[in-house]
C-alpha cells in the first residue's frame, strides 16, 4: 500500500512503520513523478530519505524537470544527480528556475527499489513576472555614438525608432558590447531585448548574452546564457537564462566589426544575497508544515511578515487536497 501519494502527504516521517513512505517493486530504472498540473519555474526540490532501512538505495537517483511525458517524463532535463541522502534526513536541491510541469525522481539503469518519504517543491513566481532588475543598475558600453548613452537601454521605454531617443548606439567597434551592473548578485530568469525598428535590425544577429560576477574582458568572458540568432525589427524578444547567477549582464557581438544598438534591455531575477525567504516569491507546492481549520463555511489565516510580498492564489498540493497535483510511480 506504499502509494505514490505518500511522498506528498505533508509528513516527513521516515520510518516504514509510520506509513508515510512510497515504495516501488525491485524495478529496472524505478521512478516516481509528480504532475504539477501547469508549468512552473522550479526553485528547489527537497527529498526525505528512509530512516530505518536501506538509505543507499537513493544513491544515483536523478531529479528531472520538464514538460515531456516521453519515457514517463524520465527524459526531461536533469536538475541534479543525488549522490546520497543520510538515513532519515531531508536534502534540498537547487534547480535554479528550471521550467516544467513534471518532476521525476528516477534511478536510471539499475535494478532497485525506490522509496521516498517526502518530496517538496518550491517555485519561483511573481504577479505576472519578475520585476525588471536592470532599472537602476549602472550601465556602460564599448564606445559612444553621438548622445546614444548606455542608460537609454534601461530607461523603461521600448520605443524603437532612432528619432525617439531611446536606443543606445556604439561606434563601429570590434566586438562591441554593453553591460549592466545589477549592483548585487542575482539568479537571472530572463533577459528581454528590444531591437531597433527603423534601421539595421540584423546588426544584433550573433550577439551573446553573458552573465556572471567577473569583469575580466569587461565582463565579456562570463558564461553565455544564449546566442541571439535574430530579433525582428522593432520587436522585443525574451531569452531564458534558467537561474544563471551574476551581478553583470553583458550583450556583446564577438569577433565582428559592428555597431551595437539596444532599444531596451530588461532583466528578471531574484537576489541571492541574504535570506532567500525574504526575496524569493516562494510557493511551496508540496507542503510539509500545514495548518488545518475546523470545517466551517469561511476559513482564514493571519500571517505577520516584516516585508511586503506579492500574493496570488494558485492551487497547491495540500495535505487534504491531493487532487490539485498527481503523483505516479513505476518502472521502465
Amino acid at each position: 500500500d506504499a502509494i505514490p501519494e505518500r511522498a506528498i502527504d505533508g509528513n516527513r516521517a521516515s520510518n516504514w512503520a509510520e506509513n508515510s513512505c512510497t515504495h516501488t517493486q525491485n524495478d529496472k530504472s524505478p521512478w516516481w513523478r509528480v504532475d504539477l498540473l501547469k508549468t512552473y519555474s522550479i526553485n528547489t526540490v527537497t527529498i526525505t530519505n528512509r530512516k530505518d532501512c536501506c538509505p543507499e538505495r537513493i544513491n544515483g537517483a536523478e531529479i528531472r524537470i520538464g514538460n515531456s511525458l516521453t519515457d514517463y517524463g524520465n527524459t526531461n532535463p536533469i536538475c541534479t544527480v543525488i549522490s546520497s541522502i543520510p538515513a532519515g534526513t531531508s536534502t534540498t536541491y537547487n534547480c535554479k528556475g528550471m521550467k516544467g510541469q513534471y518532476i521525476n525522481i528516477v534511478i536510471p539503469g539499475r535494478q532497485e527499489y525506490l522509496t521516498l518519504c517526502e518530496v517538496e517543491v518550491t517555485v519561483l513566481d511573481t504577479c505576472n513576472d519578475f520585476a525588471n532588475i536592470a532599472r537602476g543598475g549602472k550601465v556602460t558600453q564599448s564606445s559612444l555614438y553621438g548622445d546614444a548613452i548606455p542608460e537609454r537601454a534601461i530607461d523603461g521605454n521600448r520605443a524603437s525608432n532612432w528619432a525617439e531617443n531611446s536606443c543606445t548606439h556604439t561606434q563601429n567597434d570590434m566586438s562591441p558590447w554593453w553591460r549592466v551592473d545589477l549592483l548585487k548578485t542575482y539568479s537571472i530568469n530572463t533577459v528581454t531585448i528590444t531591437n531597433r525598428k527603423d534601421c539595421c535590425p540584423e546588426r544584433i544577429n550573433g550577439a551573446e548574452i553573458r552573465i556572471g560576477n567577473s569583469l575580466n574582458d569587461n565582463g565579456n568572458a562570463n558564461p553565455v546564457c544564449t546566442v541571439i540568432l535574430s530579433i525582428p525589427a522593432g520587436t522585443s524578444q525574451t531569452f531564458e537564462c534558467n537561474g544563471m547567477e551574476g551581478q553583470y549582464v553583458n550583450i556583446v557581438i564577438p569577433g565582428k566589426q559592428e555597431y551595437l544598438t539596444l532599444c531596451e534591455v530588461e532583466v528578471s531575477g531574484i537576489e541571492l544575497n541574504g535570506s532567500s525567504e525574504n526575496r524569493l516569491y516562494l510557493l511551496n507546492l508540496l507542503l510539509h508544515h500545514c495548518v488545518q481549520t475546523k470545517n466551517v463555511r469561511y476559513t482564514w489565516i493571519v500571517v505577520e511578515s516584516l516585508l511586503s510580498y506579492c500574493i496570488y492564489y494558485s492551487p497547491v498540493c495540500l495535505v487534504y487536497q491531493h487532487q490539485t497535483c498527481q503523483a505516479t510511480m513505476g518502472h521502465n
